[in-house]
């Protein structure tokens, strides 16, 4: 080894000394191997209007001899329910019924999950209908992804108690379908209450509101501001999940690059209509679509192929029959009215049996109502879409058509383990009918939500009203 290499070896021998000496002397002062604190990561509070509502704890309370549809495709006879602090406890026949619980003798009488209704504009078109009340549609572009139904909703509507007497405790409302990309909707429970948030439903998942045909492309004055055409209408979404894209980029950019400790990490300037289209490509947000023809079913689904993204239901969807099988392979729902149509030229190829044909091909087949003087006998309307699927011989039972109610859009707003069915653990959303529901002559006799009472057809006073019908009743 030749003098100078010799020198360069002590040199490293003792560099490395004096940085092993540093790292003891630095531990000492900061403690022994801590780990350098990540960077706290900035992201919008995806729920800054959470709900309010709690549900109310109550003694256990029971209905016996009750034919029961459980919402799961059975029917009890002469069966008999335990709820306690808002959940079922327990379902079946013969069970024990605990001394001292509070007893309701169903015989000759029917017992449902609370019905469901997808498709509601309640609150955000209140009654009475008049300009002041329209707040359903933000027809100023487009492309509205950043309003949400919740910020419209009046809590006060008079149409929400109309609804619960037709057994009616779940309701997702949403904007209208005046633009390509109409908004935010929002589940809520049918609940009284001075606040909307404290009618949502807790943690329950948003939804975006999309339509596509004829409403998007004509219901502007002006065409510079919006399409005038089909083709337009398509073009129109794609630049919107163009956008949508880049902006999660962006995003994903800065966590990665915050996650790896880099102190110069900024977040994107919050955009909040591509916020919302970021939680759709997340898996976040669901999209209920409004779309009647199969035809722009089957581009819809290209398109969300395209992006990446999950269709969850196609709304008003009168051509659903055409498409049934592919419905079912991609696991979308077809929600639909039992014969509402002839409306406009896209509603006017229908067929009475179309919600039975979606269920017959293995789809996930939904009623809704779109409509509130409608959704006071979603329970007729299950009947008659029933009927029309009998009379082509698919042999549609009671048991089945109402999940059509109940299971099929509590799993459409995803909600499926909380509500939707009669069983032991879920909420307690039932409705008592003075007879079978699926007659024109029964009535929703009492409904609870979270096993709380709130409707009795023979007590006035479980059969609430707003504080502005207040006023203006005897």
């Amino acid at each position: 080894m030749n003098i100078r290499s010799r020198s360069t070896f002590i040199d490293r021998k003792s560099a490395c000394l004096l940085t092993t000496m540093l790292c003891i002397v630095s531990a000492l002062l900061t403690g022994c191997n801590e780990e350098k604190k990540p960077i706290d990561i900035k992201r919008p509070n995806k729920d800054p209007f959470p709900s309010t509502y709690e549900a109310k704890s109550h003694p256990q309370w029971a209905v016996i001899n009750a034919t029961v549809l459980t919402g799961t495709g059975e029917r009890l006879e002469s069966a008999s329910i335990l709820v306690k602090d808002g959940k079922i406890t327990a379902v079946g026949n013969q069970l024990d019924i605990p001394a001292g619980t509070q007893t309701i003798d169903a015989q000759g009488k029917w017992l449902t999950p609370g019905l469901i209704d997808v498709h509601s504009h309640m609150g955000v078109y209140s009654a009475p209908d008049t300009v002041n009340n329209a707040d359903g549609n933000e027809m100023t572009e487009p492309v509205t992804a950043q309003v949400w139904a919740e910020h419209s909703i009046w809590p006060q509507d008079p149409q929400f108690e109309k609804s619960i007497a037709g057994g009616i405790t779940t309701l997702q409302i949403l904007p209208g379908s005046g633009n390509l990309i109409g908004g935010r909707g929002v589940t809520v429970k049918n609940v009284p209450s001075v606040t909307v948030q404290g009618m949502k439903f807790p943690h329950a998942p948003y939804s975006l509101k999309m339509a596509c045909g004829e409403n998007p492309k004509t219901v502007y004055g002006s065409r510079t501001q919006a399409p005038s055409t089909r083709m337009g209408n398509m073009a129109g979404f794609r630049s919107a999940w163009i956008d949508a894209q880049e902006y999660k980029l962006q995003w994903d950019d800065y966590i990665a690059k915050a996650n790896n400790g880099d102190a110069d990490a900024k977040p994107p300037k919050r955009d909040l209509k591509l916020e919302t289209l970021q939680g759709v490509l997340e898996g976040e947000i669901r999209i209920h679509n409004h779309c009647y023809r199969a035809d722009e079913m089957a581009q819809m689904i290209d398109m969300s192929h395209e992006f990446g993204y999950r269709i969850t239901a196609f709304h008003h969807a009168v051509e659903a029959y055409k498409l049934a099988p592919k419905l079912a392979q991609e696991g979308i729902c077809g929600v639909v009215w039992a014969d509402w149509w002839g409306f406009k030229q896209e509603a006017a190829d229908m067929v009475r049996q179309n919600l039975a044909l979606l269920e017959d091909a293995g789809a996930c087949a939904i009623i809704h109502s779109d409509d509130p003087i409608e959704v006071q006998h979603l329970n007729q309307e299950i009947s008659k879409a029933m009927t029309a699927g009998n009379k082509l011989g698919l042999n549609i039972t009671r048991e089945k058509a109402i999940q059509w109610a109940t299971l099929n859009p509590a799993k459409s707003l995803g909600l499926d383990k909380l509500i939707g069915s009669i069983e032991a653990g879920k909420n307690a959303d039932i409705v008592l009918w003075d007879g079978d529901p699926f007659s024109v002559y029964t009535h929703a006799e009492q409904v609870w939500i979270d096993g709380v009472q709130h409707y009795d057809l023979h007590n006035p006073k479980l059969r609430p009203t707003s504080d502005f019908n207040l006023g203006l009743q005897p």
